[in-house]
């Protein structure tokens, strides 16, 4: 929503310019990271102010540590996002994908540019063009998370935003 990416907007921006804040941790609610956008947005009038794929630039341009804690799904926007993040940590049970393909639209926010840069390009293009979910497992294997943990996902997160 609109909302939620004013507020990654407003909330990096405030940690980038506090010295006190050594590092980022973006998490979602509720035991889910992001499922993405609303897609019934799509079909409404444009509406002014912040959109996806810059906020997931400044994310990606912090010079601040930023560690995606991943629960529940992290899908189409939501994976975006994730990607934009310089770390990732995944719970165990957590699923991932881009499924926006399905219905015909592609990933907007430069997903298909920053998951391949990840992946590789076979494994890449597998998600970009079926909209594949995968789990956790598999998402590690791939390099598309950096740890999995089957405690707290935010704690974790925290722990490794810490370290780094």
């Amino acid at each position: 929503s609109l909302a939620v990416l004013q507020a990654l907007e407003d909330g990096l921006k405030k940690a980038d310019a506090d010295p006190s804040v050594k590092a980022v941790m973006i998490c979602g609610e509720n035991g889910k990271f992001s499922a993405g956008a609303d897609i019934r947005g799509f079909s409404s009038p444009k509406r002014h102010g912040v959109a996806l794929g810059p906020i997931v630039s400044l994310i990606e341009s912090s010079e601040k540590p930023v560690v995606a804690a991943i629960e529940g799904v992290a899908l189409g926007g939501g994976l975006e996002v994730a990607l934009g993040c310089h770390y990732r940590i995944a719970h165990v049970k957590a699923w991932m994908g881009l499924p926006e393909v399905t219905i015909g639209l592609l990933p907007g926010a430069e997903g298909t540019q920053r998951l391949p840069r990840l992946i590789g390009v076979p494994a890449a293009l597998d998600m970009i063009t079926t909209g594949k979910h995968i789990p956790a497992t598999e998402a590690l294997k791939l390099g598309l998370v950096d740890e999995i943990v089957e405690e707290n996902t935010i704690e974790a997160a925290i722990r490794l935003a810490n370290k780094v």
